[in-house]
């Protein structure tokens, strides 16, 4: 659904002249809004193809939403110490140093799986190491995370590298493709040496943290419709939910990869990816570890929560009060005829074009409530289901091995493609999928598989003009 109607002009020109009040940070010149420009997050739509396309408010953050938003973008960005006390905390071991580092300009920073070849050399690596047995338990001297960075004087848990090995194919009319398969291995265990035979390791890129205010106030009950009617046997296609419980309480997944959180994880972020307690998580991540004894020489004390709940919610409210890239180039003949041609890949029946949010709008982490995300019709090309993406051993597939709630390891949430086509002008690189092995997004189609095999075959079979044209479609989104 193409839409420009007369009586949003104001609204998007407010949008438009609120842009430019910031100045150089905020270029603008090169925008124009053509009709039938699509709002992709309703009121929360933003004009905006610059860097900071993702790291923009919404209009409608105002008064003391504005300096809470503005607080919680700090606290976001802000690098992380090992000194206790206010903008402390960080460590003794972990995986970046601030929530933007991982999260440059509310993107994905450019991993480091290919820049270095693994774990990072300044201080983070803009990834995640989940390991397990191959039973699935996790193991104890480590959790389910290996934390590759350290403070100083404090030995990380272990060390990533990767491989690729490199396969050459091509499409039916000639032209060539490759795919770059990685292989991990994890050297310089801190304390015991997990054999390969005995390890299952995933890696994770971080998300594009576009559009969470509209997802967390999704209306569940949409979702768990589309569950109940994605079934199209025809292409091998059943979608379906994730529940997990937290704090308690078992709810409808919508975050994360595999869909295995029912809020942003900003509690878990602190926790997991910084090493800094908090009220949830009020024990180091190290707990029991040799690390602690390290921290503690190190001068590091232990008995006081480093970030507090009101902080927290505050980040919260930021990355819920960020605004979504509106599209662009939607008159341009090449994405019209790409946009028929996803249609006819059947893509549109994971990545749903429409959705729509809850009449209240959504609850941050202790009762804060943004009531301007309610009632808001959306398009953010995702069911938010899980489907499996294939197994390794019939072919290409995605399969990691690594269970999260009701997600098995061939199993992975859609991923929202809203703003996908300015994570090269927003974070500099083209990497995608969960482990950033795709290098573009003709790699990242003809990785999919199980559910998502007929879709990539129709794909395939197209001539290189039709490919192209989905291709430019995808990233007007």
């Amino acid at each position: 659904m193409r839409y420009l109607e007369k009586r949003l002009f104001p609204l998007l020109l407010g949008s438009l002249l609120c842009c430019a009040c910031e100045g150089d940070t905020y270029d603008i010149l090169d925008i124009e809004v053509p009709g039938g420009y699509e709002l992709s997050a309703g009121t929360a739509t933003v004009f905006m193809r610059s860097s900071k396309a993702y790291d923009t408010p919404a209009n409608w953050v105002t008064g003391a939403y504005n300096s809470r938003f503005n607080n919680g973008d700090g606290l976001y960005d802000d690098v992380r110490t090992s000194t206790n006390g206010t903008g402390g905390g960080l460590g003794p071991v972990y995986a970046g140093y601030s929530c933007g580092s991982c999260h440059h300009n509310a993107g994905r920073t450019r991993p480091t799986l290919w820049s270095e070849g693994g774990s990072g050399s300044s201080g983070f690596s803009s990834m995640l190491i989940y390991i397990t047995r191959k039973n699935g338990a996790f193991f104890p001297n480590y959790g389910r995370v290996l934390h590759d960075q350290s403070i100083y004087g404090v030995k990380a848990e272990g060390k990533l590298k990767v491989e690729y090995t490199y396969e050459d194919f091509k499409f039916p009319d000639g032209t060539p493709y490759q795919l770059a398969k990685p292989t991990y291995t994890i050297t310089d265990w801190y304390a015991e040496e997990i054999k390969p035979e005995d390890l299952f390791c995933t890696v994770r890129i971080p998300l594009r943290h576009v559009g969470m205010g509209q997802m967390m106030a999704l209306d569940p009950k949409e979702i768990e419709a589309l569950a109940a009617k994605s079934n199209y046997p025809e292409y091998g296609i059943s979608g379906r939910c994730n529940y997990i419980m937290e704090k308690g309480v078992k709810s409808l997944g919508l975050s994360g990869n595999k869909a295995q959180h029912a809020d942003l994880t900003v509690e878990l972020g602190f926790s997991s990816d910084l090493g800094v307690t908090n009220s949830r998580y009020p024990e180091e991540i190290c707990e029991g570890q040799l690390q602690m004894e390290q921290g503690s020489m190190m001068g590091l004390s232990y008995d006081q929560l480093d970030v507090s709940a009101e902080d927290m919610e505050d980040v919260d409210l930021y990355m819920q009060c960020l605004g979504v890239p509106a599209r662009r180039n939607v008159d341009d003949e090449q994405v019209i005829k790409g946009e028929q041609k996803f249609y006819e890949a059947k893509c549109h029946l994971c990545h749903v074009t429409t959705l729509h949010t809850k009449p209240r709008g959504s609850s941050l982490l202790i009762g804060t409530q943004l009531p301007w995300l309610g009632g808001q019709t959306i398009h953010p090309y995702s069911d938010f289901l899980l489907h499996d993406m294939g197994s390794e051993i019939m072919g290409v597939g995605l399969n990691d091995n690594y269970v999260s709630g009701l997600a098995r390891g061939n199993e992975w949430r859609t991923t929202p493609l809203w703003g996908i086509g300015l994570q090269e002008i927003v974070n500099g690189h083209t990497y995608f999928l969960h482990d950033g092995r795709a290098r573009n997004l003709v790699e990242a189609i003809m990785w999919h598989g199980g559910e998502a095999e007929a879709s990539k075959n129709l794909f395939k079979n197209m001539n290189k003009e039709d490919r192209d044209a989905l291709i430019a479609f995808i990233n007007s989104l």
